[in-house]
């Protein structure tokens, strides 16, 4: 894999990385502390692709970006609907009075998640963290809150959008912009590749240097996004391999087949690896140092103990290991006869 620059862009810094493809950044408050955004040249104006988080920090840092543009904005475009992607979409769109668009099930998700949990009790949340085997005090600790968290980084969705679909051609400056939808790491995520500029704009559906996370979280336990996320995966392959692609973490490289072999190799190795630690029954928190050797974090818990369950989920479907409720408490796996 080759890489197309030694470090990311300062936030309000534009560069560009390809003909026509503005590459910037915001900075995010976690582990991850930044998130790479795109402008696509439209004529005289620019089609914004994804947003940064909804803070005040990120809003003045955008309003820097719209003065050194030679342009106004013409057009917004959500590659999925996570917080660090969707935060300022909204408002972009709205003042600008642009289209949005984004696929269906992100669409429609995201504008579930504004409403919180809209009085509805948390118990699901408990029964999830809880079968995974951790202890009340964390189970407490994660499962606090209304569920608006969403909506405190994520400005107001616009009421209409333009729907994207899978292999939908979207026109900009003369060039073709191809919709191709990944799954796994959320619900129907939008990538897009120019052939003519040799670019795909990948999102976090292929990310260099870190995984994307897949996770089956608490909304929906038994999803089976490995599954989704293995099956949508190598048809990028069919994409040239020195396609430029541009991440939404990290650096932009080329080297796309290398990166999803390295990325479905990844995966299998988790899973041999669950496979044999179930040799003996476990639980979903005792298979947590099997696939993280990192100490974790309240906020990485979440994630975690989504990615595990993501795991055994598939192994389970594949029939490769049983779950068992024990006690009515917690799920323990196992391989298949033991």
């Amino acid at each position: 894999m080759q890489y197309l620059a030694d470090k990311q862009p300062q936030p309000g810094e534009l560069v560009e990385i390809a003909n026509g493809v503005m590459w910037l950044t915001m900075p995010l408050p976690f582990e991850l502390d930044h998130i790479n955004l795109y402008l696509i040249k439209d004529g005289d104006n620019w089609v914004v692709v994804d947003t940064g988080i909804g803070t005040s920090t990120t809003k003045v840092l955008w309003q820097q970006i719209f003065e050194k543009l030679n342009g106004n904005i013409s057009a917004v475009i959500v590659t999925h609907l996570h917080p660090d992607h969707i935060g300022l979409a909204g408002w972009i769109a709205d003042e600008f009075d642009v289209p949005f668009y984004m696929s269906q099930t992100e669409y429609f998700t995201a504008r579930a998640f504004c409403a919180g949990k809209n009085g509805a009790p948390n118990k699901r949340d408990v029964r999830y963290f809880s079968q995974a085997g951790l202890d009340s005090e964390l189970v407490e600790k994660l499962t606090q809150g209304d569920g608006k968290g969403f909506s405190q980084v994520v400005s107001p969705i616009p009421v209409s959008y333009t729907r994207l679909k899978h292999n939908d051609v979207l026109s900009f400056d003369n060039n073709e912009w191809k919709v191709l939808v990944g799954r796994g790491h959320s619900p129907e995520h939008a990538c897009l590749y120019c052939e003519s500029k040799g670019v795909l704009i990948s999102g976090d559906h292929i990310l260099p240097m870190i995984t994307p996370n897949i996770g089956a979280y608490s909304t929906e336990p038994d999803a089976l996004t490995l599954n989704d996320y293995l099956t949508t995966l190598p048809p990028f392959k069919a994409l040239p391999e020195d396609t430029v692609v541009l991440p939404a973490h990290k650096l932009p490289f080329v080297g796309l087949h290398q990166r999803v072999d390295e990325l479905l190799a990844h995966h299998h190795q988790h899973l041999s690896a669950l496979k044999s630690a179930c040799a003996t029954p476990q639980t979903v928190a005792e298979l947590l140092p099997v696939m993280f050797k990192r100490k974790l974090s309240s906020r990485n818990m979440v994630f975690a103990v989504a990615e595990c369950y993501a795991h055994l989920n598939y192994l389970v479907a594949e029939g490769e290991l049983t779950k068992t409720l024990v006690g009515d408490s917690v799920l323990v796996y196992s391989v298949l006869g033991r």
